[in-house]
């Protein structure tokens, strides 16, 4: 572990500086335009629009990356993002506001596409799931890390977005300062969506499902913790212990999934975070401790969901697919992020209580685990002997290259115990 901390040095800086800021960003955003007096649809339009732009950046940034290098492409995109978050201080009205939004996630799918491509190809196939884990446990870990800075201003002032721009420009530092030739970008051929949603439709709808719920809660879950009253730190602690509940369940989470059929425990799962969001109304209705407690089992939940739909997927495939099976999955994610903010905010509308952010979760991760079992129950979800099945690993949504740094099938099945590993990469600082 310490020797892929070592070896990754440059990019693993550069991914928890930018974590940080994305976080403390997203909520910081959130909680601006609750205490401005927009409306909830207001609210998750804006923010909508980032997933827009990263869904747009996905397809575009990739030719920027192949045309001038790793280098360059990380600090043209960490310049716009902070440019884009400059302007939110000058323009606080909801068209600017959108096109800034857009722009930002464009710049921010082509940071983690250099990040992601550059650990891709560094590291060899038997040590690239390990570099890939500590890269997530460090994106998991900077992202809960910048929901508590959101205390070092005052919110109903610009602050906050001097300290995110401070951020997102730190994070070419340690980029432009390693000594390592970047590599080339791979491919990504073009996508056969009949034949992926046929064979893996149960991967894909868990990647539309856990897009619909992992974006509503950056975006609406603050606007629900200042709708209910709490303080800017019980704010910040609430989106922390549900980002780090996120991590730390994933190891058992996985455990599971790599033991037992995943046809089946997808909607096991999806009802249980089911059960949970409605159990956080009645703790968000109680003492702060029980709220936070229960938080951490819906974070756990909810950021699980996604890994074990990638993993589902790619048990159906073989490795020569990846690159096809993670643009259609990445696809799927961002087409519930992008529905995601825009339907939770007008159910929390229409049902006009903070506590309709719940009900969202519910009612769709009720219908994910529904829809799962139909499948399973149909035969139209293929059942995967357990033996056979890809190693599970821990995952988040951000670029499409994520997705392809996964275990693979056959010989080269990756296995994920740190001490199995040795790593062959060139040092990085």
């Amino acid at each position: 572990m310490v020797y892929i901390l070592k070896s990754f040095l440059a990019l693993y800086t550069a991914t928890l500086i930018l974590a940080m800021g994305l976080g403390l960003l997203a909520t910081f955003l959130s909680v601006k335009l609750t205490i401005g007096g927009f409306s909830p649809l207001s609210t998750g339009m804006i923010l909508t629009a980032y997933f827009i732009g990263s869904a747009v950046g996905a397809i575009y940034c990739g030719r920027l990356i192949k045309g001038i290098g790793h280098i360059r492409s990380f600090s043209a995109f960490a310049t716009l993002a902070t440019a884009m978050v400059m302007l939110h201080a000058y323009f606080v009205s909801v068209l600017p506001w959108v096109v800034l939004r857009f722009f930002t996630g464009i710049a921010t799918i082509g940071l983690f596409m250099v990040i992601e491509s550059w650990l891709n190809e560094s590291a060899q196939p038997r040590s690239r799931g390990r570099v890939f884990s500590m890269y997530m446990v460090i994106y998991y870990l900077g992202s809960g890390a910048g929901q508590q800075l959101i205390n070092l201003g005052n919110v109903a002032d610009q602050t906050l977005f001097y300290v995110v721009g401070f951020l997102l420009i730190s994070c070419i530092i340690p980029v432009a300062m390693t000594r390592t030739p970047y590599p080339v970008l791979p491919d990504v051929t073009p996508v056969g969506l009949k034949v992926i949603i046929k064979r893996a439709p149960l991967g894909m709808i868990g990647c539309l499902a856990a897009g619909l719920m992992s974006s509503v809660f950056y975006t609406m879950g603050p606007v629900f913790c200042n709708r209910l009253g709490l303080s800017v730190f019980q704010l910040s602690c609430f989106m922390t212990v549900t980002v780090l509940g996120g991590l730390v369940f994933q190891w058992p989470v996985g455990t599971i999934s790599d033991r037992y059929d995943r046809s089946l425990v997808i909607p096991v799962l999806a009802g249980l975070f089911s059960v949970i969001s409605c159990l956080m109304i009645v703790a968000a209705q109680s003492s702060f401790g029980l709220f936070m407690a229960t938080s951490s089992l819906f974070g756990g939940l909810m950021f699980s969901i996604y890994p074990v739909a990638v993993a589902r997927s790619h048990d159906m495939f073989e490795s020569k697919d990846v690159v096809n099976v993670s643009s259609a999955l990445l696809l799927f994610y961002g087409i519930g992020a992008v529905i995601g903010p825009m339907v939770s905010s007008s159910f929390m509308e229409l049902i006009g209580s903070p506590h309709g952010f719940f009900v969202y979760f519910s009612a769709a991760s009720l219908i994910f685990s529904a829809a799962s079992l139909y499948l399973r129950q149909m035969e139209i979800a293929q059942i995967v002997p357990v033996e056979d099945q890809v190693d599970f690993m821990i995952m988040n949504p951000t670029s499409q290259i994520a997705l392809q740094i996964t275990p693979c099938l056959g010989d080269d099945k990756i296995e994920l115990d740190f001490k199995k590993h040795t790593l062959y990469s060139e040092d990085f600082v």
